[in-house]
């Protein structure tokens, strides 16, 4: 059973009950991202993410390691464009231990002076690391030229020169104006009982008083589907990135874009994967993804090819593109993508923390819990019309962004040709 509640102070409460298990995950979510950092704060997010772990006033950051060690536990982060996420799984009879100790990090942080110069060395060395990693690169080179002058085209870590740039005084400021009450989620999925959870929020958290600055909401991001290429000729192979526009998180046709993702190149049994894999034998990695956020969205095709069959490759999927938008799906393709959803959907939440990050998730883009029943009855819903209308709608006479990163020497491609 779900259940929602709001507190006093305006903190959002979210449980999940999933009485079979053993374990609880607990999760405080922040409803800001790097999306909400000035260009000269890029950055600032993922910077104050890894500062919380480092000390607080009740905590140092070997002691904060060792709570969840001692009752065999796990505690982690991570920042997206739109959200940040501090958790902790533990076993249901720890969880006031796991509650206490993320209330603490969220609210009484020290931004030590030389914890926060250690950990900015850490960052600069996982900027290096996403250069030095093209996989990863590539979606930061795309994004950046796709939104440009956007905060959703700005890499979540940041650049060498902002986070060298950022000083104790901004990020405290930051910190102090985003972890209001008004931008947070406690939400726990597991062996978990509401009106327990609530009591130890309510506790813990009380400190956090109403007011403060809610997440603000930026300008919608113009879309511009350009060619960027970044040379690396120590590289064996060829990462492309193709990119179109697509749908925000929250519409009504959400599954059926899914769907039509999973059919064009989601599966291994998908378009791209069939032809492009098993029938061309041209690449080993080939899949498309959807990015949905408040306002904008993207569909992504990602394709690691020899130097020499690059422009095979991105011909190959132009072209499936195209089928795609003019004759849409057949029936077979859409009943293995219905049931491999489903599948895949079903899989996931048998987690806590999966469950719990998908409760969080549809709060923060659909205003409320969706339950798997209605989930996997909207699937069903899912027709092959409304999957061609949708793909009429979504790739017909687009143009097409790409970005390239390794060996480019023999990869002739003109703007003009990446056209639907």
């Amino acid at each position: 059973m779900i259940r929602k509640e709001q507190l006093d102070n305006g903190l959002t409460v979210l449980t999940e009950a999933m009485p079979d298990v053993r374990s609880v995950t607990v999760g405080v979510w922040l409803r800001r991202g790097s999306r909400n950092e000035p260009a000269r704060l890029n950055g600032s997010s993922h910077f104050i993410e890894h500062l919380l772990f480092k000390g607080t006033t009740r905590r140092s950051a070997r002691e904060i390691a060792l709570s969840m060690d001692s009752v065999g536990g796990q505690i982690d982060a991570f920042t997206s464009k739109e959200y940040t996420c501090f958790y902790a799984k533990v076993l249901d009879q720890h969880l006031d231990e796991a509650v206490d100790l993320l209330a603490d990090i969220v609210q009484h942080p020290l931004f030590d002076p030389a914890e926060l110069e250690r950990e900015r060395q850490v960052v600069l060395e996982e900027i290096r690391m996403v250069d030095d990693t093209p996989d990863d690169l590539i979606h930061d080179l795309l994004a950046a030229d796709f939104w440009p002058s956007h905060s959703l085209g700005r890499p979540i870590q940041g650049t060498a020169k902002t986070v060298a740039a950022l000083t104790r005084g901004q990020l405290l400021r930051f910190f102090r104006r985003s972890y209001r009450p008004e931008n947070m989620l406690v939400v726990a999925a597991g062996n978990v009982r509401h009106g327990r959870l609530a009591r130890l929020v309510r506790r813990k958290f009380a400190e956090l008083e109403p007011g403060g600055q809610p997440a603000d909401r930026p300008a919608k991001p113009r879309v511009r589907c350009g060619l960027v290429r970044r040379p690396k000729n120590d590289l064996g192979q060829l990462h492309l990135l193709l990119g179109l526009p697509a749908f925000r998180e929250k519409i009504s046709e959400r599954y059926v874009l899914h769907v039509l993702n999973a059919i064009l190149g989601g599966t291994m049994s998908s378009r791209l994967f069939q032809r492009i894999r098993e029938e061309r034998g041209l690449a080993y990695s080939v899949y498309s993804g959807l990015n949905g956020f408040r306002d904008t969205g993207q569909l992504t095709i990602y394709v690691a090819t020899s130097p020499a069959n690059g422009a095979e490759v991105i011909q190959l999927t132009l072209t499936e593109l195209r089928a795609l938008s003019d004759q849409g799906a057949t029936q077979a393709e859409l009943d293995v993508a219905r049931e491999h959803l489903k599948g895949s959907l079903m899989l996931s939440l048998e987690s806590t923390s999966s469950r719990m990050a998908n409760l969080a998730r549809q709060e923060i883009y659909l205003g409320g819990p969706l339950s798997l029943s209605e989930t996997l009855r909207q699937i069903d819903q899912v027709t092959l019309a409304r999957v061609r209308r949708l793909s009429r709608q979504l790739l017909r006479g687009q143009r097409v962004a790409l970005a390239a990163v390794g060996p480019l020497r023999k990869l002739r491609v003109r703007r003009e040709a990446l056209e639907l």
